[in-house]
């Protein structure tokens, strides 16, 4: 499950789609600085040491949900911020210190970790640090990519979050079997501050060598071409009267009169209970509930973001031709998102049900649907940047604060309901697809991909309100 500034964030072009002449593609020294900032290391690894740790410390369900849930706290208080600072003063800024703050805050976890307010608050530093990250990529999206590339875009830079989720299932078993659970943690975050040594090391391209790639400064927000940056020179950026003004100037007010942001917003929270629920009790439930033991349980829960990076691969070149195509992108954006919340509600539904079914094919059902769910990338994900480019970023950060509750709520209320219910179905999987269901029958009737100038309605409503 990053970026903004013109000439903050050169390095991470590297990572977008071709398209075309004008945008040149960067040397291949850049690609992995920019993938390793999205992945969801920081709640998988989690994921997999709660079973050891759950043990060492006598945690219940509830205890190990609180644990697991307090990262979501941090995730969801720098949605805004992040969004706003990387529109402001560039994602490379902001992206380099989210990392550092992840990484170091990852490292104290063993040290903290019997003493809970203590732990709690590293998650929450954690979530934080990773929370940052998916508005100010969003926002270079927008800016920088066409409208019929945009789908590509937005699957190669989100889809690090599926190959964190993989890298993290992959090694944190063995490591945690042969070092300890406390190891994971430790190389991790060491990992993390190695990355962001190497990201110092890049060197960004000067104004003249972008001038082919961005050219903001000849578009509006409503071409097919890039939107004006408005991104301060640094003097200015570093003044708090241009940033307390840069904060006045969001219209605020206007983003919540539309219907379309409204969907965004209900189906964000919709798709993120499914994804972090699943993300976070998986291996816990592959467990106990199929009996797996800890390796074999992290090995399958690698199934779901593997199949997701496929199927991330089909969807996107599948909606950007539809659109190239001449098919009205509201209407492959609905049929993208219905394809990410339908899939997962049926398998699901299936999982649920007592059928007597060997455990693989419950890990079958249950690693299509989550897979199938990754074409929201091209649907939900992209419908940000069709109707602001220039508040794309602010947009995600609203959408992604919401989105981020699930990850406090559910993941708890997932641990309460397994030690009230005993019941994995009830727990797991019945809110899951209330909320699948739900979400497809909102996206259907009010999602909308047509461009809004919010800055032009808000001057309206001035005048009307001056009048």
């Amino acid at each position: 499950m990053a970026m903004a500034a013109s000439s903050a964030l050169q390095p991470e072009l590297c990572l977008l789609p071709h398209a075309g002449p004008r945008r040149r593609m960067l040397p291949p020294r850049a690609p992995h600085l920019l993938v390793l900032p999205h992945r969801r290391r920081g709640a998988v690894n989690l994921s997999v040491a709660i079973i050891p740790m759950s043990h060492q410390y006598g945690w219940s369900s509830s205890t190990a949900g609180l644990v697991q849930s307090s990262f979501f706290w941090g995730y969801a208080l720098s949605q805004l911020p992040g969004g706003w600072l990387a529109k402001l003063i560039g994602g490379r800024t902001v992206l380099k210190a989210g990392v550092l703050v992840w990484s170091l805050a990852t490292a104290v976890i063993p040290v903290v970790a019997g003493f809970m307010p203590g732990l709690v608050l590293s998650r929450i530093l954690v979530g934080i640090g990773e929370g940052v990250s998916p508005s100010a990529a969003t926002d270079l999206i927008a800016r920088t990519i066409p409208l019929q590339e945009r789908s590509r875009a937005g699957s190669v830079v989100f889809g690090g979050l599926a190959f964190g989720s993989v890298l993290g299932l992959l090694f944190a078993p063995p490591i945690i079997q042969n070092l300890g659970w406390e190891s994971v943690f430790y190389i991790f975050g060491l990992l993390g501050i190695i990355w962001c040594l190497v990201f110092e090391s890049v060197q960004e391209l000067q104004p003249g060598d972008n001038e082919d790639i961005l050219n903001l400064e000849n578009s509006s927000a409503g071409s097919n071409g890039h939107v004006s940056s408005s991104v301060p020179s640094k003097s200015s950026a570093s003044s708090l009267e241009e940033m307390t003004d840069s904060l006045k100037d969001v219209p605020w007010g206007e983003f919540f009169k539309s219907k379309a942001v409204w969907a965004m917003i209900y189906t964000h929270f919709c798709g993120s209970w499914g994804h972090y629920t699943c993300l976070s009790w998986l291996p816990t439930f592959f467990s106990e509930e199929l009996n797996l033991n800890l390796t074999d349980a992290a090995w399958v829960s690698i199934l779901p973001p593997l199949g997701s990076m496929v199927i991330t691969s089909i969807a996107a070149p599948f909606a950007d031709n539809l659109i190239s195509s001449g098919v009205d992108t509201t209407k492959v954006r609905k049929i993208c998102q219905a394809i990410a919340f339908l899939s997962p509600a049926a398998f699901m539904m299936l999982s649920s049900v007592d059928l007597g079914l060997p455990p693989w094919v419950v890990v079958a059902f249950l690693t299509g649907g989550i897979s199938l769910s990754n074409f929201a990338l091209s649907g939900l994900y992209c419908t940000h940047q069709d109707i602001s480019r220039e508040y794309a970023s602010i947009l995600l950060g609203i959408t992604n604060t919401v989105g981020a509750v699930p990850g406090i709520v559910g993941v708890a209320l997932v641990g309460y309901l397994v030690d009230t219910t005993h019941s994995w179905s009830m727990s797991l999987f019945a809110p899951s697809i209330f909320f699948y269901l739900t979400g497809t029958a909102v996206w259907l009737t009010f999602a909308s991909s047509e461009p809004q100038d919010f800055n032009k309605l808000a001057s309206e409503s001035l005048a009307e309100s001056n009048q």
